[in-house]
């Protein structure tokens, strides 16, 4: 079985301990051995970032360009094996995690070209005779700590613009699927990019992520992950002065009003509550649905719902692969009968199924679930499952629709189904949330525009497309004498 080291100081450097990367599709499949590292790796790699820190912070531009736009390159020549291994370690369907990948391709040719657009501003001082410059420069080192939902994506939004403004980066990736930031990490290292300034540190959290947190030398923490993790992240980050960024979920509405087309909006319910096995961010698991197409709605959710097939996340077909754990898996089906005991009644799956193609795999499989009759202080509607299961909340009106979507202590993205401009026009204002979707799903969006969330899921600045540059620079005034 292949082995795969971590990556430091240009060199891949053995670990104490290996864990195997188990495929979630079928147990008895493991892809390979990944290094789990430890305090000292974590040390080594950020005091080689800090020795590379100096020249590649002001490297000229073009070859920075060149060395993202190389990367980009091979990641979309690499797409369907790359995507394969995504799929095989991760779950999410084949279709899917290829269309991650190249995703993350484009995110490296996006910055690319912004190492070309860095800007300032050039003014003239309130005082005679003193001209006044404003530029942006990079922070330092930078720490990056992703998780596991999108094992590719996520590490090439956050390394991509570190790399782009002239930063040096420790990658910490999700200790459930290593495999895909390995090779992302390979990418980068025969892209030309100089010894020290890209470092893979794999390992598990609590040592990894919390060395990181506490070094001295890491200038700024960007992470995703867990509201719990999260929060400590940033008690730390503040207490020792580092910059910090948080991406840590949601419990994202979705309203269907009388008006929607209800085909349309049935579909786009199904796409954000289940697919990627309803393992992101961005997934829809509140279902808000006025009280005129309720029933109707219902009957043609559970309808789409019976169609959706559970199995191997390669294998053709398959709608929706499987959870990405034993320990997901048992908190989604605990939150089945939280549900339960709270009175919500059970409208569709519920329990673990078999692979749809008969393999006998065995796997993490999870039939889509659907409660309905629920209340919105439920728990079912509270907290963040993380699963393939949605919960419908059956409403009066638009207005009542609209403080049912906001009264949550999350606001990362919401959506509306409705033919009224009138209220698609005042929910996009009055939507307590970072991104909203009209007709849309609230799954689903582009990487050269900023992503983020209110309230408890998001703090710092936005990521992704231009406004990545105010989380991986610093803003200097320079005052000359003319």
């Amino acid at each position: 079985m292949s082995r795969y080291d971590n990556l430091i100081n240009g060199q891949w450097t053995a670990a104490d301990s290996y864990s195997p990367n188990t495929n979630p599709s079928d147990l008895s499949d493991v892809i390979g051995e990944y290094a789990q590292g430890g305090a000292s790796d974590v040390q080594a790699a950020v005091s080689a970032a800090a020795a590379a820190f100096p020249a590649w912070s002001t490297s000229g531009i073009q070859a920075r360009s060149d060395a993202l736009d190389k990367i980009g390159t091979e990641i979309l020549a690499r797409k369907a094996e790359l995507g394969e291994l995504l799929a095989r370690e991760e779950g999410k369907t084949l279709p899917e995690a290829i269309g991650e990948v190249g995703r993350a391709g484009q995110i490296f040719k996006f910055f690319a070209g912004e190492c070309l657009r860095l800007s300032g501003e050039t003014l003239p001082s309130v005082r005679p005779g003193i001209g006044v410059e404003i530029t942006r420069e990079p922070i330092g080192v930078v720490g990056l700590i992703t998780p596991w939902n999108f094992p590719i994506a996520i590490p090439a939004w956050k390394i991509a613009p570190a790399l782009a403004f002239g930063n040096c980066v420790v990658l910490k990736p999700a200790d459930l699927v290593p495999g895909s930031a390995w090779a992302l990490a390979d990418i980068i290292h025969r892209s030309g990019i100089p010894a020290g300034v890209f470092n893979l540190v794999m390992g598990r959290g609590r040592v990894i992520g919390e060395a990181l947190v506490n070094h001295a030398d890491v200038a700024a923490i960007s992470f995703t992950g867990s509201v719990g993790v999260g929060r400590g992240i940033a008690e730390a980050c503040v207490k020792s002065g580092k910059k910090v960024q948080l991406e840590m979920g949601g419990k994202n509405p979705q309203i269907v009003l009388d008006d929607a087309d209800l085909a349309q909006a049935v579909e786009l319910s199904a796409q954000s509550g289940f697919y990627s096995t309803g393992q992101r961010c961005t997934a829809s698991s509140r279902l808000i649905v006025t009280d005129k197409i309720y029933p109707a709605f219902i009957e043609a959710l559970q309808a789409r719902m019976a169609r959706i097939l559970v199995g191997d996340a390669r294998a053709a077909g398959t709608d929706m692969g499987p959870v990405v754990s034993q320990a997901q898996l048992e908190q989604d089906l605990s939150y089945v009968e939280i549900a339960k005991a709270e009175g919500a009644r059970l409208a569709a799956g519920g329990a673990r199924v078999a692979c749809h193609t008969g393999s006998g795999k065995q796997g993490y499989y999870m039939a889509p679930t659907l409660f309905v009759d629920t209340e919105a202080g439920m728990r079912i509607n509270r907290e963040e499952v993380f699963g393939p299961v949605a919960s419908v909340i059956r409403v009066k009106d638009y207005e009542e629709a609209l403080a049912v979507s906001n009264d949550t202590p999350f606001g990362l993205s919401a959506g509306i189904a409705t033919t009224s401009l009138k209220h698609a026009t005042h929910f996009k204002r009055h939507s307590q949330a970072g991104m909203v979707m009209v007709n849309l799903p609230t799954a689903g969006v582009d990487y050269h525009v900023p992503f983020g969330g209110r309230k408890g899921s998001s703090y710092g600045p936005r990521e992704q497309g231009r406004y990545a540059q105010e989380f991986y620079t610093t803003v200097k005034t320079a005052y000359t004498l003319a």
